[in-house]
């Protein structure tokens, strides 16, 4: 009986233990998709090429699926590059629909490759102002031909290379030009 007894004491510790071990992975996983979720939402708005309020994103265990409208093929392409450079997203689902404009144009090779340096700006600008240790409001991100020219204040040697490395290490970037300048000292 004793035996019986504590056999069920041990066995309702370990549901109950296993229960609250998948509530707290339930937690933090809704939690992390709310985290990813907020940076996708941010990212978009930070874009100046798109209306970030036609544009709707949901996470879900670090899937993110894009719905609403943009303007362009170039617009709808963006959006998922953007989303798809955030840490944590595993995947996108890209459902945005196109709703040209009477009267817009397709789009120039030039006007691509403005897409791309569009991009490669949003990104590597997120990126910096999601980083705890760049001082990201302080740095200016310009972008030609694939060639990331970086200007402003930085406090010290190792947030200048932090900030010159995430350029370099961003997709589709050729070069780094380097014009930060140290105000403090390491």
């Amino acid at each position: 009986m004793k035996r019986n007894i504590l056999s069920l004491v041990v066995g309702s510790a370990l549901v109950m233990s296993t229960g609250a071990y998948a509530a707290d992975n339930s937690w933090e996983r809704e939690s992390h998709d709310a985290w990813i979720d907020g940076k996708a939402e941010a990212t978009l708005l930070f874009n100046g090429n798109l209306n970030s309020f036609d544009i709707n994103t949901d996470v879900e265990n670090g899937k993110v699926t894009l719905t609403g409208k943009v303007e362009s093929d170039v617009d709808k392409k963006l959006a998922e590059e953007l989303v798809r450079g955030i840490d944590g997203v595993k995947d996108v689902s890209n459902k945005l629909t196109v709703h040209k404009e009477a009267g817009a144009k397709e789009h120039s090779d030039a006007e691509t490759s403005g897409f791309v340096d569009a991009k490669i700006a949003t990104v590597v600008k997120s990126r910096f102002l999601f980083d705890t240790d760049i001082s990201g409001t302080s740095i200016d991100v310009d972008v030609e031909n694939g060639v990331v020219t970086l200007t402003g204040d930085v406090e010290t040697d190792a947030e200048k290379q932090l900030a010159v490395s995430i350029a370099k290490n961003t997709d589709d970037v050729r070069e780094v030009n380097d014009q930060l300048i140290v105000t403090g000292q390491s």
